[in-house]
């Protein structure tokens, strides 16, 4: 016979029409015809078998090449059939399953109520999936995420599992949770895990026992840093953290910031200032990096426990205000926390509560916006995000007050960070709006500080699908000045290649900044309020704002005034060649529906808009 390939539906047809074409064969055509239906679909279940065995081989192929595991088994759950991937996970050959029970692979982890819930729901729903341990052939357990169905055909039950291997996945959800918990360069735990750490040891403190806490600032880092490079700072870190350590006898020590760590240590009693001078006297030793001999500058703010407080935030809040007081008595000092130290006592530790519960409850925090104009024109091409707080209770409070309550309390991380996500989010929706304005945040030396701000932003901006260069970044002179930022211009230099422009907001308010100003991947210059409130007419004034007009153009950068009020201000800006400016003399910061109203009257050509 021929290959059954060999026939094809139109092939037959035109033999069948041929046949009965000739004369020698009186009633075939008849007979043929009969024939015909009974040849075609003799044909077409030929064809649906050839599809079935292809489809059963590309089936078997697929199952074989697959990286999970598959198990058959009856309804008496002996195994009936495994896959290559099954051997290779579990170490078992296929000739040592066939035939037995897959609890063979058991760990022993899970008891019967788990198998019983198991097996209803396979009897029940008919599917399961979840995550198992099992044990492989060499001795070792595993992890695998398990899909299993039951499925009946002719009568006969069967069930089928897939399962994946998920040690890696596993493996890197644990490295994730520690670095969510410790400092990844020294080990130490971290400001949240600090935290949780600090309310166990007081709720183990028995009576009569005490507990002294200290955080210490290393000053002066950055230079430090500069001095030995990236890879000789980190190694001083380390050493820090191994002496600190050792000091703690049983105690606790984290890294909570770039330059700050935090000491814990139970105590029977003795002189609180016994201790630090301790802590003083051996970190104070020189460190050898290299083949250098470093003594280090320290301030230091401490406190007690239970005397100091009995709550964890507040006393790590104590510890902040007491390391405030230290710098501010000219560093390299310690002081321990006295109420005094705090101004306005329990009424700025109040507020500092309401603000970190502000962070967290809807409605309290908004951001408003404020238009930035062409200075000739009117135009708006961007606008600035400024972050509003109304209390419940005492209403609009002014950043004045609770920025810098933020930074004293510890929650100036956290208010950065609300600020930047709400700000992507309105930008995502005004440009599904058909709006292309930049908005400009402000970002806090903390941000930078702690590291991961750049992968931070990059994954809220993927989140809601908003370019980077929608989003432009504001820094302080002080910022850009603070030596716990690291390596500055690298970083912003990172941030501007993937799109974002860079502003030096309050410029001129700094002491230092223009020496490295070339150097810095910078776009823009906000000159401050301060300079512009007395122009025209003060001659200091403006002298020093003809001075950085002419610098930041021969940088190549352009400049905002902020603060700009009335129509003189902005023509001696203009005449001056400012390009930019931003105040009340066309907008007052509003919220973004406000804002989008205004805009729409500035395209309308209507520049005399002022707000009320």
């Amino acid at each position: 016979m021929w290959p059954q390939a060999h026939f094809n539906r139109p092939l037959i047809i035109g033999a069948l029409v041929a046949l009965t074409a000739l004369p020698w064969l009186p009633g075939l055509e008849l007979r043929l015809a009969a024939l015909l239906p009974a040849v075609l679909a003799g044909l077409d279940i030929a064809r649906q078998r050839r599809r079935q065995l292809l489809h059963r081989q590309l089936l078997e192929a697929a199952v074989h090449l697959s990286s999970d595991g598959l198990v058959i088994s009856d309804r008496h759950n002996r195994v009936l059939a495994v896959n290559a991937a099954f051997s290779h996970i579990t170490g078992y050959a296929p000739e040592e399953i066939i035939g037995r029970n897959p609890s063979l692979l058991s760990s022993g982890r899970h008891d019967e109520e788990f198998h019983a819930r198991y097996r209803q729901a396979l009897e029940v729903n008919g599917h399961w999936e979840g995550e198992v341990w099992n044990r492989r052939k060499q001795g070792d357990e595993y992890p695998e995420w398990l899909r299993a169905r039951r499925i009946e055909q002719g009568g006969d039950v069967f069930h089928v599992a897939l399962f994946t291997d998920i040690t890696r996945h596993k493996a890197r959800e644990q490295d994730l949770q520690r670095l969510g918990l410790e400092d990844s360069l020294t080990g130490l735990p971290n400001r949240r895990r600090l935290g949780d750490l600090l309310v166990s040891r007081l709720n183990g403190l028995r009576a009569g026992e005490a507990m002294d806490l200290a955080l210490i600032d290393i000053d002066a880092l950055k230079s430090i840093n500069d001095a030995l490079g990236a890879e000789g700072g980190d190694r001083l870190l380390q050493q820090f953290s191994q002496r600190l350590t050792a000091l703690a006898r049983g105690g606790v020590v984290g890294r909570i910031g770039g330059d700050e760590f935090v000491i814990l240590r139970s105590t029977a009693g003795g002189e609180h200032t016994a201790w630090v001078d301790e802590l003083r006297q051996v970190l104070t030793k020189p460190f050898e990096i290299g083949d250098q001999a470093l003594h280090l500058a320290l301030s230091i703010g401490s406190c007690r426990a239970p005397e100091d407080g009995a709550d964890a935030d507040v006393l790590m809040q104590r510890l902040e205000s007491a390391l405030y007081a230290a710098k501010r008595h000219g560093r390299n000092t310690d002081m321990r926390f006295q109420p005094a130290l705090d101004a306005g006592g329990d009424l700025q530790l109040g507020l500092a509560n309401d603000l970190r519960v502000a962070i967290e409850i809807q409605g309290q925090l908004q951001l408003h916006y404020q238009c930035q104009h062409d200075a000739s024109t009117g135009k708006v091409a961007s606008v600035e995000a400024l972050l509003r707080w109304k209390h419940p209770l005492r209403g609009a409070i002014s950043p004045a007050e609770f920025v810098p309550l933020a930074e004293r309390h510890g929650l100036m991380l956290r208010l950065g960070n609300w600020v930047l996500r709400e700000a992507v989010q309105q930008q995502a929706s005004w440009r599904r709006a058909g709006h292309r304005l930049c908005i400009w945040v402000n970002v806090s030396a903390l941000q930078l500080i702690q590291g991961g701000f750049e992968a931070s932003l990059a994954g809220l901006l993927m989140e809601y699908d908003v370019p980077a260069s929608s989003i432009g970044l504001e820094l302080t002179e002080s910022v850009l000045l603070d030596e716990r930022a690291g390596d500055v211009s690298r970083r912003l230099a990172a941030l501007r290649a993937r799109g974002h422009q860079i502003a030096v907001d309050d410029f001129g308010t700094g002491y230092s900044s223009l020496a490295y100003l070339k150097d810095l991947p910078v776009d823009k210059l906000k000159l401050d309020r301060a300079f512009i409130r007395s122009l025209p007419g003060e001659r200091a004034d403006a002298a020093i704002t003809m001075a950085v007009l002419a610098m930041a153009k021969g940088l190549g950068m352009e400049m905002i005034a902020e603060g700009v009020e009335t129509a003189e201000q902005r023509e001696y800006l203009v005449s001056n060649g400012c390009g930019w400016i931003q105040g009340f003399y066309f907008s007052r910061p509003a919220p973004a529906g406000e804002v989008i109203e205004r805009l729409n009257g500035y395209e309308a050509g209507n520049l005399a808009i002022k707000a009320a």
